[in-house]
């Protein structure tokens, strides 16, 4: 990967694996929202896509993930514009989308890859798989986002 490509190259023009290395792990993206429909509000809930390993925070599945779960998001440089108000606010994908830097405990920052865990930022340890409740409860699982 080019160096501190996230700083210089436009999202449109990163390779794959550049635009793959973004995700920072935190898993939220993964976690079911709620879209209040006459405001647009996102809540954030700790009811997470059934793919989301909690230990790791990423998807268990990500090269079927489509397959699996056909209404997850891909995210590409063209998509970005429709999504990205529900992406979660500390999300690289979304930050660069805006204009903004990474923060400081994103990998690529960091070097380390544990340290938006460390940071208090992912969903580590605090989700619950979407098949241990029911949608119409989700409700009493909505959270604050970590890390914000």
């Amino acid at each position: 990967m080019r160096d501190r490509f996230w700083e210089r190259v436009p999202m449109a023009r990163m390779t794959a694996e550049e635009w793959e290395a973004l995700c920072d792990g935190c898993g939220k993206c993964c976690l079911n929202k709620l879209e209040d429909e006459e405001t647009g509000e996102v809540a954030l809930t700790r009811v997470a896509c059934r793919l989301l390993d909690d230990e790791t925070c990423r998807c268990g599945q990500y090269a079927i993930r489509k397959t699996l779960v056909p209404e997850c998001i891909r995210l590409t440089p063209e998509t970005m514009g429709d999504v990205a108000y529900f992406m979660p606010e500390t999300c690289a994908y979304r930050l660069l989308h805006e204009g903004k830097p990474l923060r400081w405990w994103h990998p690529l920052v960091s070097g380390d890859p544990e340290s938006v865990h460390a940071a208090g930022v992912s969903v580590r340890g605090i989700t619950v798989p979407e098949w241990e409740v029911p949608e119409e409860d989700w409700e009493d699982h909505v959270i604050e986002e970590p890390g914000t």
